[in-house]
């Protein structure tokens, strides 16, 4: 047989044993002839380079070097999910789904495993890339490293689609993390904390050579992209294992909310025997049209949720209780424990939440108390343990004066922290607004950190952000640590951040409830920051996404004319606080003035595509219908609560077609 063709050969051969062994669990012949198959591929592509085919399984024993991982957008977002603790609020989840979606509604229910999440690009039934979860909008490349991980195919089989994103988590199993500390610790080395941030470390190894020494698994729970032809969630799941995916068979279709808490709970029992850390289920409306219609919030599928389990529980010392001063003013209790192992790390502090939850525990200095992790990732305290209580014991007093500038504390009526209001003249609120600033997600600027920051303030030498632009440096050369090179890095990185967009140095200035995606929203709806600043609440809460928390958060930032002097300096200094116009000006205004809702199911354009279609021709797409409503554009199975409403406000409900008549 020519060296081609039995390339050719021997490449099929390997993948289809390498899917019986990892994927299917059921090998076809021995570790030993699968070796010596491979080593002879190895040297018929040494032999002919110019053979070796692409998705050939010999990358998956690494070789490549990576130091710098590329930065990748991805073609769909990766949303987080909301989660549940309680029968209690997935019911008050259902209830909102069933607000939306009338008739009956199935489900699909997926083990949550616990590791990072990755998003597989394929086309023409190649891996084309792998991408990390990052931000959710974009993440970094790691191709080179997950092809070495076994059950992640290089090669599909079946019929799949031309192109499409795998959704799925990489983890690393027990038996397999147990092995890697054993190695580990024979050689000297520290053992892992846990298999969780072992699995994502790993993905990040400049080396593809170490990863692939790593026995990692890859679950994939999602199929996304344009023209699938599926239904459901539950017919993706059997489709990706049809094409060569791992899909765990746990995943079950449910048809009633019922069913769902009974798989929940047998789970929760039963999850111990797993071969993967798994820390809940992740509950998904099982109707692929449905979760159309139902939608995103500005952070999470309306159409998901997780539902956790409950955490691993340890007791330990509570030595003392602290207070720390956030950014934004906001005091939080700390307790500063004895050293305990929880959950796989070891826990040296818990959060204390408020001075409700110190009340409401009766928590107290030199009590032994209960720590959970549960899903958050400090850890925190849920329980006393009263019989070890020292009879000298005196309750909790709560701090009534800032503990580093000794301002009185305020507290809202409806708040649940007390705040330090001294925003001007509190040292950690003013290091903490400017490391906020300066984060890689804000303002990235190159040479400048959060230690750097600490010490310019400490030493006067900047009061805020905006005196970062000010800096010359003569006045940062004696600092500690600072030399002439990394000085001149200093103000070139400030320099330099002078061309971040908008919505990153929106989300910058450190505006309370404005996170990324709520920034990027904003920046759309209002296109230069006069344009914000001038925004009333009704403007505001206008904007598809925007409630009156966030609304309200915005308007009282700029009410501060201090806020308001900051946001001057910036602009004289050059920093970009507008969208170009080329960005937003709409390719016709066909429908200028007028403000959409969209509801339902649409058959000759998607729901994203209408949202652009509506954009693109000048009008405007709001989440909830108003007084200011315009039109609804109905589509099939809408939800009732719109309809009702849009029937009592007397808004216009066009249909799919006549608004494609309208453009």
């Amino acid at each position: 047989m020519e060296p081609k063709e039995k390339i050719k050969l021997l490449t099929k051969e390997l993948h289809q044993h390498n899917y019986r062994y990892y994927v299917l669990d059921k090998p076809s012949i021995s570790d030993y002839d699968f070796d010596m198959k491979l080593k002879e591929l190895e040297e018929l592509e040494r032999k002919h380079p110019e053979w070796a085919l692409d998705n050939s399984p010999t990358q998956r024993v690494g070789g490549q070097v990576t130091k710098n991982f590329k930065t990748v957008k991805h073609d769909s977002r990766m949303y987080s999910l909301a989660n549940s603790y309680s029968k209690e609020e997935l019911l008050d989840w259902e209830k909102r789904v069933k607000k939306l979606i009338p008739g009956e509604i199935s489900y699909t229910c997926e083990l949550k495993y616990d590791g990072a999440s990755i998003n597989l690009t394929y086309q023409n039934g190649q891996l084309l890339r792998a991408v990390t979860r990052g931000d959710g909008e974009q993440g970094d490349e790691v191709t080179a490293n997950v092809k070495t991980i076994r059950s992640v195919p290089l090669q599909l089989q079946g019929d799949f689609p031309a192109r499409f994103d795998v959704r799925a988590e990489i983890v690393l199993p027990y038996e397999g993390f147990a092995r890697l500390n054993a190695e580990r610790v024979a050689a000297g080395e520290e053992p892992y904390a846990n298999p969780r941030n072992t699995a994502s470390g790993s993905l990040k190894l400049q080396d593809s050579t170490e990863v692939a020494k790593r026995p990692l698994d890859c679950l994939a729970y999602a199929v996304v992209g344009q023209d699938l032809n599926l239904t459901t969630q539950f017919e993706s799941l059997k489709s990706a294992r049809e094409w060569g995916f791992k899909v765990p068979e746990e995943a079950q279709q449910m048809n009633s909310i019922d069913e769902v808490l009974h798989f929940i709970n047998y789970w929760d029992e039963h999850r111990h025997d797993l071969p993967y850390e798994t820390d809940g289920v992740v509950i998904k409306v099982n109707n692929l049209q449905h979760q159309d219609e139902l939608g995103f919030t500005a952070k999470a599928p309306r159409w998901a949720i997780a539902y956790k389990f409950k955490a691993e529980q340890v007791e330990t010392k509570l030595n003392q209780i602290t207070y720390q001063v956030g950014r934004t003013g906001a005091i939080t209790p700390v307790a500063n424990l004895e050293p305990v192992q929880l959950a796989g790390t070891v826990v040296k502090r818990a959060s204390l939440h408020n001075a409700d939850q110190i009340e409401k525990l009766d928590v107290r200095e030199q009590d032994y108390v209960y720590v959970e992790k549960g899903g958050e990732i400090i850890p925190k305290i849920v329980g006393v343990n009263f019989s070890k209580r020292e009879t000298d014991s005196q309750p909790t007093k709560y701090i009534t004066n800032c503990p580093e500038c000794d301002t009185v504390l305020k507290r809202e009526e409806g708040e649940a922290l007390h705040y330090c209001v001294n925003a001007a003249g509190c040292p950690p609120q003013i290091v903490g607004r400017i490391q906020h600033f300066i984060s890689r997600k804000a303002m990235d600027i190159e040479g400048l950190g959060g230690e750097t920051v600490a010490l310019l303030v400490r030493e006067g030498i900047i009061k805020n952000y905006a005196d970062l632009y000010t800096l010359q440096k003569e006045q940062i050369l004696p600092l500690e640590r600072m030399a002439d090179k990394s000085a001149e890095n200093l103000i070139q990185g400030i320099q330099k951040s002078k061309a971040v967009p908008y919505p990153r140095v929106l989300f910058g200035l450190g505006i309370r409830f404005v996170g990324e995606t709520v920034a990027k929203t904003l920046c759309k709806a209002f296109p230069n920051i006069d344009a914000l600043q001038e925004a009333s609440l009704e403007d505001l809460q206008a904007v598809n996404e925007i409630g009156i928390r966030i609304a309200e958060s915005v308007t009282d930032f700029f009410a501060i004319e201090q806020n308001r002097e900051l946001i001057k300096r910036l602009k004289d200094y050059g920093l970009q606080l507008a969208i170009e116009e080329t960005d937003l000006s709409p390719t016709s205004s066909v429908l200028s003035g007028k403000n959409f809702v969209i509801s339902g199911v649409f058959t000759q354009v998607s729901r994203n595509e209408l949202k652009k279609l509506i954009e693109d021709n000048g009008g405007k797409v709001t989440g909830s219908i108003s007084g200011n409503t315009d039109f609804l554009v109905a589509g099939e199975n809408m939800g009732p609560s719109k309809l009702a409403k849009a029937e009592k406000l007397n808004t216009q409900i066009i249909d799919e077609s006549t608004f494609l008549n309208m453009i």
